[in-house]
């Protein structure tokens, strides 16, 4: 009988398991209440005297082994079902990586500065928090000048010679101040005017202006720099330039382009005239020049301004220009596949 029991401890040490139910079925089998080791321990008082002791020890080493099997078993199997739960299927394909999208005003500014660096501008960018002298007294807006209502400003309380920038015209005064011409530049960025917001206007936006100064630069430069602009980004060449005021140019434009009539939505846009508004523009004004180092009998230059945000709105017929600047996630997906 002794021999049968170290031949169920071999076979006890030697047993492997596929699943948690061969496990359990090899613990029934030897622990179990009508198991092996039950049978054997019923058996003791059948064994000679001489042999108890030695018989005791060997039941008592089978019911370790079979003890130990379990544990081990379960402990593997557990830490199987753990990691499966960690990692899942391993050989299952990888989850897809979810695309970022670029925002509307970033895809309009970067096509923006994209069409410009192919006939030389480079960009150039300034603080957004400004002083009066480089947002308005630079650019012929001197204390008190009437044109300054035209933008309602964010003044700083403690100082008010400090502000949040209302153009990025502030961007172009610092670049001719520490740059000799010629000068051929635009400058991107996100200006501030205090208004209420509607659909139609918030308390920040997004402006582009360009500005080329140098020798004999005409109104004839500027308008074939447009012509340009205005083909490359809408696919429309038809323009016109509408006489306007601007207190840094002179003289000065509006630019509109021909959108044309085709859709219910070029009359509603275009108010049934085909024509669309997209920037105002002129020659630099000599003082302007002066105001900045640059000898204005010498040279000459052209500038021009445009909102990115109305653009990006045009060019996508987005109605709301809230939409811009509340990050709804559904919102912004819808340019995924925008570059």
């Amino acid at each position: 009988m002794i021999e049968k029991l170290k031949e169920l401890i071999a076979e006890a040490e030697a047993f492997t398991a596929q699943s948690k139910d061969e496990v359990e079925a090899f613990r029934i089998k030897y622990l179990g209440s009508k198991g092996l080791l039950k049978q054997y321990f019923a058996e003791f008082k059948n064994v000679a005297n001489d042999q108890k002791k030695e018989f005791g020890q060997t039941i008592n080493q089978l019911k370790k082994t079979a003890e130990d099997k379990v544990e081990t078993l379960k402990v593997a199997f557990e830490n199987q079902e753990e990691e499966k739960g960690v990692y899942g299927d391993l050989s299952r394909p990888g989850e897809p990586i979810s695309i970022g999208a670029r925002h509307p005003i970033s895809i309009v500014k970067n096509q923006i500065i994209d069409i410009f660096s192919r006939i030389g501008f480079n960009v150039s960018e300034g603080p957004e928090i400004e002083d009066d002298w480089h947002n308005f007294t630079a650019l012929n807006l001197p204390e008190y000048h009437p044109a300054r209502d035209m933008q309602d400003t964010f003044f700083v309380q403690t100082n008010p010679d400090i502000l949040l920038r209302t153009h990025t015209s502030s961007v172009q005064v610092r670049y001719m101040e520490n740059n000799k011409p010629p000068i051929r530049t635009i400058s991107p960025g996100r200006v501030y005017r205090n208004e209420a917001i509607s659909a139609r206007s918030h308390c920040f936006f997004h402006q582009v202006e360009g500005l080329y100064i140098d020798k004999d630069v005409s109104f004839a430069d500027l308008k074939q720099t447009l012509q340009y602009f205005t083909t490359e980004m809408f696919g429309k060449s038809k323009i016109r330039l509408r006489p306007s005021y601007f207190p840094f140019t002179e003289p000065s434009a509006e630019v509109d382009v021909y959108w044309g009539l085709e859709t219910e939505t070029d009359y509603r846009i275009t108010k049934g005239t085909g024509w669309l508004e997209i920037m105002g523009c002129g020659m630099v004004d000599p003082n302007v020049l002066e105001n900045c180092g640059i000898d204005s009998k010498v040279y000459s230059g052209f500038a021009f301004g445009m909102g990115i945000d109305r653009i990006a709105m045009l060019l996508n017929q987005i109605s709301d220009i809230r939409l811009l600047s509340e990050n709804d996630v559904r919102f912004l997906e819808q340019f995924k596949s925008a570059l």
